[in-house]
């Protein structure tokens, strides 16, 4: 219970941090968020206009009052208006949310589900040449920007071959397709599971081997155990706790790269929303999103906090941040 409570505290105290940093930054940047309302006829408006436009939509106060104002509005659940959609910014997300959970849920569990295999596979086979190329490769492919990877595969895939869409959730009048959801789901995942793959098979990869030098490992060969039962009965459930931390710690990283990955391929989500929000400063959607960004990162940190504290107690003696595996 105390571990809840204080939980509870550090996420409220976190996400009030944030909504003042991520308030003031988008307001203290230079841009006019009047162009995001009326367009471009506010070139065309008079000062007096001007003015009047200002103080309709509140941007004529102090910065500390418009944050006291929006904040004393989110506790009682009103977000706002979208200055570029003019709808309610609540309305604007509901409709594409689920295609950023789709996209980064499915690609988040590719991910380490393959970097898990990939790591035990390179593990297995220690500096034997299979290992040494799949390192290598992966050391080519963690130095490929993200973005440089998309166009090459929209030049591939889309442009030449003509066989998968380059941009979109769904092709025109299919929005209820599953199947053509699908195919726009492929080029996005495999970069976003490629760009971030390797990185996390090859910490899997060497903690396995720390884990395979110590000293049980030795008596466990003496009993008669061979190399595949060591690993995956002890050596791998001892690092499991480390590696649901990395996998918690690694939620801001591939959420990043979500919203990365949805701007490249114009895939409408949370990614594209933000984007535009900060293109065009359109103030309650840029502040909604920073939110519920930074919710997800906390949360998923203080849930997998828990999970590590429940599969090893010391890590909760250690604050949750280091792991001193049984011997």
């Amino acid at each position: 219970m105390k571990t809840l409570i204080k939980g509870i505290f550090q996420f409220i105290v976190t996400i009030f941090i944030l909504s003042i940093v991520v308030f003031y930054m988008s307001r203290l940047s230079p841009g006019d968020p009047l162009k995001a309302y009326y367009g471009d006829s506010v070139e065309r408006m008079g000062l007096e206009q001007r003015e009047k436009a200002i103080d309709n939509l509140g941007l004529n106060k102090p910065i500390y009052i418009q944050y006291e104002s929006w904040l004393n509005n989110t506790i009682k659940g009103d977000f706002g208006i979208s200055y570029k959609y003019k709808r309610n910014v609540v309305e604007v997300i509901n409709e594409v949310y689920k295609n950023t959970i789709v996209l980064g849920g499915l690609s988040y569990v590719l991910i380490f589900i393959v970097a898990l295999l990939l790591g035990i596979y390179s593990a297995i086979h220690e500096d034997k040449l299979i290992d040494k190329i799949i390192m290598m490769i992966g050391n080519i492919i963690t130095c490929i920007p993200s973005f440089w990877m998309a166009i090459i595969l929209i030049l591939i895939f889309g442009v030449n071959l003509k066989i998968l869409p380059t941009s979109g959730a769904y092709s025109i009048g299919k929005v209820n397709d599953i199947g053509d959801r699908i195919i726009h789901l492929i080029l996005p995942v495999i970069v976003l599971v490629i760009s971030h793959l390797w990185y996390y098979a090859y910490m899997v990869r060497n903690k396995l081997l720390e884990e395979m030098r110590e000293e049980y490992v030795v008596l466990a060969k003496a009993k008669g155990l061979n190399k595949y039962q060591i690993i995956y009965k002890h050596c791998l459930r001892n690092i499991m706790p480390s590696f649901m931390a990395i996998m918690a710690v690694s939620t801001s990283h591939i959420l990043a790269g979500t919203y990365i990955v949805e701007s490249i391929f114009s895939y409408p989500g949370l990614g594209t929303l933000a984007f535009e929000s900060a293109k065009y400063h359109d103030y309650n959607m840029l502040m909604i999103i920073s939110i519920i960004t930074g919710a997800i990162v906390v949360f998923s940190n203080f849930i997998v906090k828990i999970i590590n504290s429940k599969i090893d107690p010391r890590v909760e003696e250690n604050g949750g941040n280091s792991f001193e595996f049984p011997k």
